[in-house]
């Protein structure tokens, strides 16, 4: 999928995304890079809102394993367990969200019990980068569940 279908796919379907005006900015095959400008997330303090910093990271994590099942042929449904996001710098303009995968061997045994077990957990990282510094880290394991087919 090219970042332009996943945006429009992203817009479409997951509507905050379209609100707080993501843009996929890059796609391969080991990371999403969702971008997002600051006015429709901005606080009371004139920087990024913590939870719009936390769902573009949570969304970019979420569109990486997306595409991988999408890629392998997997069906299934993928929801967030849990997450944590760590601060490290304000956020006061422009913003990136850089996914990736926090342990890529674990991709195979996953995409295994996905198949073979119908549900399957990963951990997925993601940094928050503004003007060239990281300014936070998120890391969240998602849970898949194969979709059964009809």
């Amino acid at each position: 999928m090219q970042a332009s279908e996943l945006e429009t796919y992203l817009h479409k379907n997951i509507p905050l995304s379209r609100a707080m005006e993501v843009a996929v900015v890059g796609v391969s095959p080991e990371s999403v890079v969702l971008g997002a400008p600051l006015a429709p997330n901005v606080n009371v303090h004139g920087t990024v809102f913590g939870g719009s910093a936390s769902a573009v990271a949570l969304l970019a994590a979420w569109s990486l394993l997306h595409l991988r099942m999408a890629d392998a042929g997997v069906n299934g449904h993928l929801v967030i367990q849990r997450n944590s996001v760590n601060f490290e710098l304000p956020i006061s303009g422009r913003f990136s969200a850089h996914a990736s995968f926090s342990h890529p061997e674990a991709w195979e045994p996953f995409i295994h019990m996905l198949t073979h077990k119908g549900m399957a957990r990963i951990a997925i990282g993601a940094l928050l980068v503004y003007s060239g510094q990281t300014a936070g880290r998120f890391e969240g394991e998602f849970v898949a569940l194969r979709q059964a087919v009809v």
